[in-house]
């Protein structure tokens, strides 16, 4: 645990459709899978991966992110099957600046449907609730009009483009930067 910080538990969530609960050992395949799909992944920052011990370390960093008091990561699975969706998180809680970092990944068969907004919507009301925040940011690659859609639905507002700020195996893309304030969050 980072000196000065609680142990904040990750917490379960439960929407209308979705439980959001605390990564898990037992998530490993399903991370693996949704993560070493390049279709799903052809915005992302880095590539696909290709080892599957790249999934129990993402399992051990979530888990590292309760135990430094830095963040919550989360797997979503439809609550009417317990089909593994994708994960959301908050992470990079920064009590001096009041600010976190949202970030999200679902597999393609969760899109189009509103299970990202779902849960990126409840997720931020869990943050919102329990850390003292002022401010939360958010990053997408600029050919990913959907998660910026997403973005914008649950309050986000376009704030900027990082040019040329990612090169992924040898594709050179920008990224536009979103950013919700607590005062525009509780409208």
């Amino acid at each position: 645990m980072t000196p000065g910080r609680p142990l904040l538990p990750t917490p379960t969530l439960v929407t209308e459709r979705l439980i959001l609960r605390p990564v898990a050992e037992a998530d490993a395949d399903e991370l693996f899978a949704l993560h070493s799909d390049a279709f799903v992944l052809r915005y992302w920052d880095s590539p696909p991966w290709t080892d599957p011990a790249r999934a129990v370390a993402f399992v051990e960093r979530s888990r590292q992110l309760e135990a430094d008091g830095t963040g919550a990561r989360l797997a979503l699975e439809r609550r009417e099957d317990g089909v593994f969706l994708g994960w959301c998180s908050v992470s990079g809680w920064n009590p001096a600046y009041r600010s976190a970092v949202l970030g999200y990944c679902m597999a393609e068969a969760a899109w189009g449907r509103g299970y990202a907004t779902e849960a990126v919507r409840e997720v931020l009301a869990w943050a919102f609730a329990t850390w003292d925040l002022n401010r939360v940011q958010a990053e997408t690659d600029t050919r990913n009009l959907a998660s910026a859609r997403v973005l914008e639905k649950v309050g986000f507002v376009r704030e900027g483009t990082l040019r040329e700020d990612c090169v992924v195996d040898g594709v050179v893309s920008n990224s536009w930067v979103f950013g919700l304030l607590r005062r525009e969050w509780l409208r």
